[in-house]
């Protein structure tokens, strides 16, 4: 290579490596971006997260669990990454997973200005996590397959003989399912709640691997009648498959209610959009667009819902003590290994 031509070959290369470097180290800081980590269904998430980022001006980069294993996909990976954060926002499917996250110190507690007009019972006083767009538990009964004036009206008829082999849940490792039984352990203590769980496996209930697939079992009529949530519900009444919509237990404990909650997450990149995100969240928008695309409850009052879609104050629903719950889902996790056969 010729002599002069070298020092300018150098520089060129130089100025290039240069602008490389300047280029990823703002791909690596780049402000207007939020990290979200969600249990929500991307379908109806999603759609919640492109309207922030018309509002806010920031771009949204989520990551969704799969349907198998709702909830502890990214709850397990936020744990992981716990000495290297990557996430700033987790957008939880239930009231209780952020417990776990709040244990092991891993949440920054914020207290929303648009927390007015929740319940109380339904966020954290310290901020640590806020509760809005509800979901319950409901009982998904195939007409076809239930004759008139025997519909099933508690979660005990799961484990009524005349219904062996016709019944269906998810599987209790994973999901709102796995909050269900913790809060029936709370609720009814060690010896009544192992009994019922027992009681139904011994009454062959079908274990299906989601809610989506109870809900699927149903509406098909593979079994009589299934313990599923109220999105999913609303997805069978919306396909037009013959099924009725029952709130269990409207005589005794209630149905559970599971809001969705946001949490902060200590030390994610990028915290102020984070905030700007758990705000939009929590706020009015957020409740109207979850209650008309997944049927979700609103808990604050003068959100415009559709017509099937009840309110919360419309429904007997279960005493729960979230964090008590919490506790004892990762208490039973072993047994509920060994109830599963796993």
């Amino acid at each position: 290579m010729p002599g002069p031509v070298r020092p300018y070959l150098t520089h060129w290369i130089g100025l290039a490596l240069a602008l490389l470097f300047v280029s990823m180290l703002s791909c690596t800081k780049r402000k207007n971006e939020v990290v979200v980590y969600t249990s929500v269904d991307q379908v109806f998430s999603e759609p919640v997260f492109r309207a922030f980022e018309r509002e806010a001006g920031i771009e949204v980069r989520a990551v969704f669990d799969t349907e198998e294993t709702k909830s502890t996909g990214v709850l397990n990976r936020l744990i992981a990454e716990s000495d290297h954060p990557q996430a700033d926002v987790f957008w939880s499917g239930d009231p209780v997973r952020p417990f776990l996250l709040i244990k092991r110190g891993l949440v920054e507690p914020y207290l929303s200005p648009a927390v007015s007009g929740l319940p109380a019972g339904m966020r954290a006083a310290d901020g640590t996590w806020t509760g809005f767009a509800a979901r319950a538990r409901v009982l998904l009964v195939n007409r076809g397959k239930v004759p008139s004036g025997e519909t099933p009206r508690s979660i005990r008829d799961l484990a009524d003989p005349r219904w062996r082999g016709q019944t269906s849940i998810a599987n209790p490792l994973f999901g709102t399912t796995t909050m269900h039984v913790a809060a029936l352990f709370a609720a009814w203590g060690e010896e009544r709640a192992r009994a019922f769980m027992n009681d139904i496996k011994a009454n062959d209930v079908r274990v299906a691997s989601s809610n989506g697939e109870v809900k699927r079992l149903v509406a098909a009529g593979e079994v009589a009648f299934g313990l599923t949530d109220t999105d999913d519900a609303h997805e069978a009444l919306g396909e037009g498959a013959p099924v009725e919509v029952i709130y269990p237990d409207q005589d005794g404990m209630g149905a559970l209610v599971m809001p969705t909650t946001a949490v902060l997450l200590r030390r994610g990149p990028h915290g102020e959009a984070g905030k700007k995100l758990v705000d939009y969240l929590v706020g009015p928008e957020a409740e109207r667009m979850m209650a008309e695309s997944a049927a979700h409850m609103p808990l604050r009052a003068g959100v415009p819902t559709p017509a099937n879609v009840r309110s919360v104050s419309d429904i007997r629903t279960m005493e729960v003590d979230y964090a008590r719950v919490a506790s004892e889902m990762e208490r039973i996790q072993p047994w509920l290994r060994q109830w599963s056969g796993l």
